[in-house]
């Protein structure tokens, strides 16, 4: 009995956590391949930036700025509050560096907004996806520079379909 109770209760703990805390999003596109797939559902925790902000490499859900859709963007967080960023020769830079660690690893073929140096404001996240070469983000006028306020929580779970159950790196 007393197993019963503690599955139980870890059962009701997790599910709480689950529909109080987090947003559940069916990605439409390749743009975080292969991390995250085409159709793949994911969690989202809302509260993740509520006390720290969005870290590089971190994967974010946002919005865009003053559009009634309920489409939520994933990407990730490449430019942090007040960096320098640019995309030359294929490369991401930040500050005049070239970002090393960086999880994509072709050259990128479309530098976009990013050809010429930004200068991201005190609340500004530059955010590309996985799949550079595919991946409308903050290189494109339709996405742009993301503001803090538009960041609606931290990508962590894929959870559907059950064969790409896992955590998202």
């Amino acid at each position: 009995m007393q197993d019963d109770c503690q599955y139980n209760y870890g059962y009701c703990v997790s599910l709480c956590y689950v529909t109080f805390m987090c947003d559940r999003t069916i990605i439409s596109g390749g743009s975080m391949q292969p991390v995250i797939e085409n159709e793949d559902t994911v969690l989202i925790n809302r509260f993740a930036y509520s006390f720290t902000k969005p870290k590089r490499y971190s994967v974010a859900a946002f919005k865009l700025p003053g559009s009634n859709s309920s489409k939520v963007y994933v990407k990730r967080v490449i430019g942090l509050p007040g960096e320098k960023i640019q995309i030359k020769d294929g490369h991401v830079y930040i500050n005049g560096e070239q970002l090393k660690d960086d999880v994509f690893t072709d050259t990128i073929l479309t530098a976009g907004l990013a050809a010429n140096e930004i200068t991201l404001g005190k609340d500004e996240y530059f955010l590309l996806g996985d799949n550079r070469n595919n991946s409308e983000d903050s290189r494109f006028a339709g996405v742009g520079i993301v503001k803090e306020k538009n960041i609606t929580g931290s990508v962590w779970a894929i959870v559907g379909p059950v064969k790409r159950l896992g955590f998202v790196k």
